[in-house]
């Protein structure tokens, strides 16, 4: 009895529900906005007097270019595609912020609007203002969402822009408002645009127009989460990628089938994408099942694959920018895994990564952290601070430019970057293939605070490398998804908790329970209790090795699923094939049918089976059907 009180105290892991925060000063001379005179229009951009000094000033050459790259900015650091309910309390209280502000200046309603929430809402103060980099080649934005599902990095070639003087390199942050956005949808054409960043060049150039500004002081409790998801997603392009390219009208069609039907409940709401190498990709939409064969070429890779990514919705943040697009990459790592579009418009280049869940998808967060190292190896952060030296004075550089100034390895090269990415220092720019020096905060971050989410997560992997987790039994059930049963031993308890989850196709969680009194007190409500999360890494390790073992040995296979399918001409047919230790199952029959075709076979031994299990397997391959996991 007093071991379970120990395990419901207060100071217990399990009870903890509060993440834990960095706080982040921002200070800037004034608030970012567009001054427009006579001779034109000023993009005045103040940055970041806690950091370093940046400078820029010049000459947009192709204003609408960049107003429709900014507005697409704009759009991805304030969207938030978490679930909300309806609540007229806030809209009330905006009306009376409002009235109130009627008769303020611009500045002045911006540091009211500030102060208000801090008092009212502070939690409201949850993501970065955007980073802004200035390189010797290029000018980039990285912002990130709310949801922690969406990652934008934007950026714009010296060509774009007529530099005036000399330019300060290095990293800031800028005030991304309302008000800047509005005055950014008045840049025209016909009108000259220049761009100021900095801090006493620009309030300057403000003056004249807007008075005497007032510096902006506001400080953020950035919670860990978010700055963990945005250096994972952000370096989750790093790793191999599955490149696919489609036309810009490709991605228009995608979003026009979007735009004109909604999402239906408790169907799919993925993109299926088809690869087969000579053949044009196909992008199929789920539910409506309709394929859009694309129009930039053949699939240029050797081996056929069907790949499905979630997140579709927020490629609406893109449609500003489409008709200036000149072409589209696709970069993927696999089903239900990060994916990311590079759009390629002249001058400019607007990479958008979607993680594939958001923060309330655990399980799938969960499965994607096992891609990225939690840990350095021993000396790779002398390594690191090799190649930070040298990435420091140079700003930008490839792989091949830092194994010749380090005299490092590739190898060791290739993980020190990644390092630098997860911890803040380094970001790779997916669209021009080089890393480039940036220190994402002005103090440095510790890596052991984001190497988990939370308490019960560190507990749920100290569990994993205790071996104290056994899955019990493993079933996809048809139509309902993959359920899954586990036992969790833990020592410190005296005592055995019996987890049990139900994942659907999409990676997501239908079901989740266990006798562990965390969850008895708070459910789901607070986030899963460490033996669930104990329990879908175990699954996911599992599966990895499933997935290994398909390229060398088959020999220790016991249990296992795939799914198949090949297209025809006005249909598409899909064959699931189950091992389940001495058992085969087999259905088969047209994709979205109530119903399919069911064989079940029962063999003497788990060998006999396994044998018919991956010839079966290899002659649907042969037949020319595409393995819907095989990247």
């Amino acid at each position: 009895m007093s071991d379970d009180k120990t395990s419901q105290s207060p100071e217990s892991p399990e009870e903890q529900v509060e993440d834990e925060r960095t706080a982040i000063n921002l200070s800037y001379g004034g608030a970012s906005q567009v001054v427009s005179d006579e001779s034109g229009s000023r993009l005045a951009l103040f940055t970041n007097r806690q950091r370093p000094p940046v400078r820029l000033r010049g000459k947009i050459r192709e204003p609408l270019l960049v107003r429709e790259a900014l507005s697409c900015l704009y759009d991805v650091v304030s969207s938030d595609f978490r679930y909300v309910p309806k609540d007229r309390t806030a809209y009330m209280a905006y009306q009376r912020m409002k009235k109130a502000s009627a008769g303020l200046s611009a500045w002045q309603a911006q540091q009211a609007y500030f102060e208000w929430m801090s008092r009212n809402d502070p939690l409201a103060w949850l993501i970065l203002d955007p980073v802004v980099t200035v390189h010797p080649d290029a000018l980039l934005f990285e912002v990130f969402s709310k949801d922690e599902g969406t990652y934008a990095q934007l950026a714009i070639d010296w060509s774009a822009i007529e530099v005036e003087g000399d330019k300060v390199c290095g990293t800031t942050n800028i005030d991304y408002s309302k008000e800047l956005f509005d005055g950014v949808q008045r840049m025209r054409s016909y009108r000259d645009t220049r761009i100021d960043i900095g801090d006493e060049a620009v309030s300057v150039a403000t003056q004249t127009q807007a008075g005497v500004e007032s510096s902006i002081e506001k400080t953020i409790k950035l919670p860990d989460t978010w700055l963990r998801g945005f250096l994972q997603v952000q370096s989750a392009a790093t790793l191999p990628t599955t490149v696919v390219e489609i036309a810009a009208i490709d991605l228009y069609n995608v979003l026009r089938k979007l735009r004109l039907n909604a999402d239906q409940k408790k169907k799919g709401r993925g993109i299926r994408i088809e690869l087969v190498p000579g053949e044009a990709p196909r992008l199929v939409l789920e539910p409506w099942e309709e394929v859009l064969t694309t129009d930039a070429g053949p699939y240029k890779g050797k081996t056929p694959a069907m790949i499905r990514i979630w997140g579709r919705r927020r490629l609406m943040l893109l449609r500003r920018l489409l008709p200036f697009v000149e072409s589209v990459e696709l970069h993927l790592l696999g089903s239900g895994l990060p994916s990311f579009y590079v759009l390629r418009a002249g001058a400019i280049r607007l990479t958008l990564g979607l993680s594939g869940f958001t923060s309330a998808n655990w399980a799938q967060a969960v499965a994607f952290d096992l891609l990225l190292p939690r840990e350095a190896e021993e000396g790779l952060d002398a390594k690191l601070a090799a190649v930070i030296d040298v990435l420091a004075q140079h700003s930008v550089a490839s792989v091949q430019e830092l194994v010749a100034a380090t005299k490092l390895k590739k190898g060791d090269v290739l993980r020190a970057l990644q390092l630098g990415c997860q911890s803040g220092q380094v970001m790779y720019d997916l669209a021009a293939g080089v890393y480039r020096h940036r220190p994402l905060l002005e103090v440095e971050i510790d890596r052991s605070r984001l190497e988990f989410r939370n308490l019960r997560e560190r507990v749920a992997h100290d569990l994993i490398a205790a071996k104290a987790v056994k899955i019990e039994q493993e079933s996809r059930v048809f139509g309902v998804g993959l359920e899954i049963t586990g036992e969790v031993a833990v020592k410190a308890d005296r005592r055995e908790y019996r987890p049990a989850m139900t994942l659907d196709d999409d990676g997501r969680v239908r079901k989740a329970e266990c006798t562990c009194s965390f969850y008895r007190k708070h459910k789901l409500k607070e986030g899963p209790c460490a033996h669930l999360i104990a329990l879908r890494v175990k699954q996911a390790i599992e599966e990895q090795r499933r997935r290994e073992a398909r390229g060398s040995s088959r020999t220790k296979v016991v249990v296992e699923t795939r799914t198949y399918a090949r297209r025809g001409d006005d249909r598409e047919e899909v064959v699931q094939l189950a091992l389940d230790r001495q058992r085969v199952k087999l259905r088969w029959g047209e994709r979205g049918a109530a119903r399919l075709r069911v064989q079940s076979l029962v063999f003497n031994t788990v060998a006999e089976a396994r044998t018919a299990f991956f010839a079966r397997a290899d002659e649907l391959v042969a037949s020319g059907y595409l393995d819907e996991a095989a990247v």
